[in-house]
């Protein structure tokens, strides 16, 4: 009966011991970043202003975070519109230049399913400070425009569309 007792104290001890000792070995999962790229060819359009106005002509090149040319097209009229080839991922940059010497204005591209961009100093701002926040990630780009853009409190708010319904423009309407 007392080895009866002693074995099953043993057994026990050895599972406990065991357990602790798997916990130990285990570890941390390693969360990748979802990789997204454009499944079939895309074309990217929109306007390039700056505090001026529109800007009439120009370039926007496309390219990869490195810097690598992917597509680029000419501005008429102040608008653009470039074809994305299939299978380019994302992130992408879209950079104008009219002039040499002049500041490039540029837009980040992070979603696949995007398809309009303005290029203006705002989008550039945006895009300067999601990058000196470790990178063109959803995240970054949506505290970068909060930080950067100027929105009124009341329009940041979850209780209706453009901040409290019942004080917007005096109240109701």
């Amino acid at each position: 009966m007392n080895r009866t007792i002693v074995f099953t104290v043993l057994l026990a001890f050895s599972g406990f011991a065991l357990t602790g000792c798997e916990q130990e070995k285990k570890t941390a999962k390693v969360s990748q970043a979802v990789v997204k790229k454009y499944a079939q060819a895309t074309v990217l359009e929109g306007v390039v202003s700056n505090d001026k106005g529109v800007i009439r002509t120009g370039t926007v090149e496309v390219a990869d975070e490195n810097g690598h040319s992917i597509a680029h097209a000419a501005v008429d009229n102040g608008r653009y519109s470039v074809e994305v080839p299939a299978n380019t991922v994302l992130p992408i940059l879209l950079t104008f230049s009219s002039e040499p010497g002049t500041e490039k204005l540029v837009a980040a591209v992070i979603h696949d399913t995007i398809t309009k961009y303005e290029i203006n100093p705002s989008t550039t701002a945006i895009a300067k400070a999601a990058k000196a926040m470790g990178g063109y990630t959803h995240a970054n780009m949506t505290r970068a425009a909060a930080d950067t853009i100027h929105t009124p409190d009341a329009n940041k708010t979850t209780t209706g569309w453009r901040g409290d319904p019942t004080t917007q423009y005096g109240g109701w309407h």
